[in-house]
């Protein structure tokens, strides 16, 4: 019997090293979807506002993003910029988040509002950022939340908001929760002063967010795909007996 390989065919040109047999793609060229994972060029998906073409999955905008697709062109004017949450229940690596999210999102919370016009049209605009300790909402938030509406009252404007939050801040405790009822509250004096409020649910907009603010506007608007509910999964298939819809 030949030994083997006397019959193997050989090749002209010698193997190319592991690392350089595939061209290495750039950094920042192609993204991933986290729906399809389809990849994707980056400017192409950028461009489409991060929706993937493949699939339609809405991904999720940070509140620059959100406020430049958005706002007309120069319109933005930020409001309530120096509102800053503390830590008034001395919850433990509170300040430490808060400190780390600031240096990482270049914000003091994760709600941004707003004066601009979209599509010409003067609104008082607020954008959550998920980035933001999950969006969750704080004193703060809740403050900002308010205020906008309340500044919708006063110039006599139309409100947009756009939620993206795991529901309240656990760190501030009965103060995050009281957000709940204060948001409400302002809410229902934007629909006696007869003015619109539309809310645009994205993923995730959940718990104490989704019981209050979010579900009391004049439109609800939700993104494709997105999570809205009071409990996530896993909570809900704990308290219940059967396993809610995938």
């Amino acid at each position: 019997m030949p030994p083997d390989g006397w019959f193997r065919r050989k090749s002209k040109f010698p193997p190319a090293p592991a690392a350089e047999s595939a061209a290495a793609v750039p950094e920042g060229v192609a993204t991933k979807c986290a729906h399809c994972n389809q990849i994707l060029f980056t400017k192409d998906f950028e461009k489409n506002l991060k929706v993937c073409p493949q699939c339609g999955f809405h991904h999720k905008l940070t509140a620059p993003e959100r406020i430049a697709y958005t706002a007309d062109e120069g319109s933005w004017r930020p409001l309530f910029e120096t509102l800053r949450a503390t830590d008034p229940l001395g919850f433990k690596d509170y300040q430490d988040k808060l400190d780390e999210r600031e240096r990482a999102t270049g914000m003091t919370d994760g709600v941004q509002v707003g004066l601009a016009s979209v599509g010409g049209v003067p609104v008082v605009l607020g954008v959550t950022d998920f980035r933001f300790i999950g969006g969750s909402m704080g004193s703060v938030s809740g403050e900002k939340i308010t205020r906008a509406m309340e500044e919708g009252i006063a110039r006599r404007l139309p409100v947009v908001l756009f939620t993206a939050s795991g529901g309240a801040r656990m760190h501030e405790g009965l103060l995050s929760l009281m957000q709940m009822a204060k948001t409400s509250a302002a809410a229902a004096r934007l629909a006696e002063a007869r003015l619109p409020y539309i809310v645009v649910m994205t993923d995730p907009t959940m718990a104490g967010v989704l019981a209050s603010y979010a579900s009391l506007g004049d439109l609800l608007l939700a993104e494709p795909g997105a999570t809205i509910g009071f409990a996530g999964a896993r909570v809900s298939a704990q308290a219940a007996t059967q396993k809610p819809p995938a």
